[in-house]
């Protein structure tokens, strides 16, 4: 029987993060392997979302469970740029895509690739894809260390529209307890640059929650994030996962995470932010697609981190946190003949159900809900009927409804991380309780 939110939300205020469903510790070798023709044989590819995952970074913060391996050797770099150029060409031969309106590159860093790395990687999905760069809406990670004004003139030359840069945060103590090495004079130098670069779109992530970190210095570095004016910025919720160094350590997140974020919120709410889901805050409604609609798009993912998505099918490589794991995966990924990533070898089917389950979990989760027009026309039928707990969400004052949304309030909203798994269906759950992360 499934509990109700409301002993949920007793027990845990951060019971997960729901940016992805199923998650991809729910993956699981296919047997047998699927041919990406087929998996992709009656999508929509009018609007494809390309995702290129570069797996490396100067430095492994101590927060981080990202698939990314840290200073590896330039010849490793260059073996895996050949890699994603394989897969890329064989993928679009299977794919057969028809445009692609959004992309997105992250890792990792992926501005630890050098100036002709990057021109390198750019170049290559020009030659593989059908992309027009003056059309084609492309976000780029970036850290402070990573970024100078030769890499942003060459983004823009790209047609990159938005730079996110992970600072974590301005506090010295905060960031140290994080495990997160960083210089105050590369963060500003990195901002200014970002900001005389002229990108449309600037966004900052930032980490609350470390068991040391106190209102004053959570407050001060939101307060300098706004000064920055960036259009956008995330605020994350510290999990200590896994393998992780906090982990390690013995590090736990702070008791107060819930206050901080709700500091956060009104001050930036106040500052002039609208609140698009519990981690999201824009400046302006800015006209862009840089976003990733999952409810709807089919997203393309090339390299060794990478998930890609149909409806009925998510698949990716391996997943692993420790460096030794993740590196083999990566070697693994940088032998494999050109034939081999013509299929999808690892991930997870999506029945009628969980196909019902994400697509209400990724529309619930952000501030415009989820449109019940478009639920039923998709799904016909109406998503309280395929979800009776939902009406727990009106009970408790965090949902409300009326003829074309079904959304979250601003107090609902503050509990994402306890609805979205609320959500998950068991047999997702149990995979991923039963996943040995390496």
């Amino acid at each position: 029987m499934t509990r109700s939110l409301a002993d949920r939300m007793r027990d845990d205020q951060f019971a997960g993060y729901a940016y992805a469903y199923p998650h991809k510790t729910s993956y699981r070798p296919l047997e047998p392997p699927v041919r990406l023709a087929e998996a992709w044989r009656w999508e929509d590819k009018t609007a494809l979302f390309l995702y290129v995952h570069i797996p490396f970074c100067e430095v492994r913060c101590g927060f981080c469970n990202l698939f990314s391996a840290s200073r590896p050797e330039r010849s490793f770099v260059a073996r895996t740029l050949d890699a994603i150029e394989r897969q890329s060409e064989t993928v679009a031969a299977e794919v057969k895509p028809e445009n692609a309106s959004v992309m997105a590159v992250g890792g990792g860093t992926p501005s630890f690739l050098s100036v002709e790395e990057l021109d390198r990687l750019f170049r290559g999905i020009e030659t593989a894809w059908p992309v027009d760069w003056n059309h084609v809406r492309v976000s780029f990670e970036t850290s402070p260390a990573t970024i100078d004004a030769e890499k942003l003139s060459l983004l823009k030359s790209y047609g990159v529209e938005r730079i996110s840069m992970g600072v974590q945060g301005f506090s010295a103590d905060d960031l140290r307890h994080l495990g997160r090495r960083q210089s105050p004079d590369d963060v500003e130098a990195a901002i200014a640059a970002i900001r005389d670069a002229g990108f449309p779109i600037f966004n900052l992530d930032l980490i609350y929650g470390v068991d040391s970190q106190t209102e004053q210095n959570w407050q001060r570095t939101v307060e300098r994030a706004i000064a920055t004016r960036a259009n956008e910025i995330y605020l994350y919720p510290l999990y200590v996962r896994k393998a992780t160094g906090l982990d390690k350590n013995g590090r736990t997140p702070s008791a107060r995470r819930r206050a901080l974020f709700l500091t956060a919120r009104d001050a930036l709410l106040a500052a002039g932010f609208h609140q698009e889901s519990m981690r999201f805050f824009r400046r302006h409604r800015i006209d862009t697609t840089t976003d990733y609609c999952c409810q709807d798009d089919g997203m393309i993912g090339l390299g060794p981190g990478a998930r890609s998505y149909t409806r009925s099918l998510h698949y990716s490589f391996p997943f692993a946190v420790s460096q030794t794991s993740v590196k083999r995966i990566i070697a693994d990924f940088n032998a494999r003949p050109r034939d081999q990533f013509a299929l999808a070898h690892y991930g997870v089917w999506l029945d009628r159900e969980e196909q019902r389950r994400r697509y209400l979990i990724k529309s619930l989760l952000r501030a415009s809900g989820l449109e019940l027009p478009a639920y039923r026309a998709r799904f016909q039928g109406d998503v309280e009927d395929d979800f009776p707990q939902l009406a727990e969400l009106r009970q408790l004052g965090l949902g409300v409804r009326d003829e074309q949304v079904l959304r979250l309030t601003s107090e609902g909203l503050s509990w994402s991380d306890v609805v979205g798994p609320w959500l998950y269906s068991s047999d997702v759950t149990a995979r991923m309780e039963a996943f040995e992360l390496v």
